[in-house]
């Protein structure tokens, strides 16, 4: 049987807070009609980035906001959206962004 390491409860608190945060300020960029964000902090425990207690996150979203953007130009959108966070609270972020 495998087992999967767990975050400190602490970390695993405050990536849900992160989570909140981020979901409210995509939504209010882009009025999605699909959006998922999943904490993969786990996955990276004992990874140098994950000593700063930043998070690392998917993200699956869906808005017509994206139509006409090149991948690039929506992960900018993104990363734009989200903001400050991208310095202070988030330290990767995998994104599959799409219109819909």
């Amino acid at each position: 049987m495998t087992t999967v390491p767990r975050m400190p409860e602490a970390s695993a608190t405050q990536n849900q807070a992160r989570i909140a945060r981020m979901e409210a300020l995509l939504r209010e960029a882009f009025d999605p009609s699909e959006l998922q964000i999943t904490d993969d902090s786990h996955l990276h425990a004992g990874h140098a980035g994950a000593q700063t207690g930043k998070g690392h996150f998917s993200l699956r979203i869906r808005s017509k906001a994206f139509a006409g953007m090149t991948p690039v130009a929506a992960h900018r959108a993104v990363y734009a959206a989200l903001g400050a966070m991208m310095q202070t609270d988030i330290h990767a972020l995998a994104i599959d962004a799409a219109e819909k």
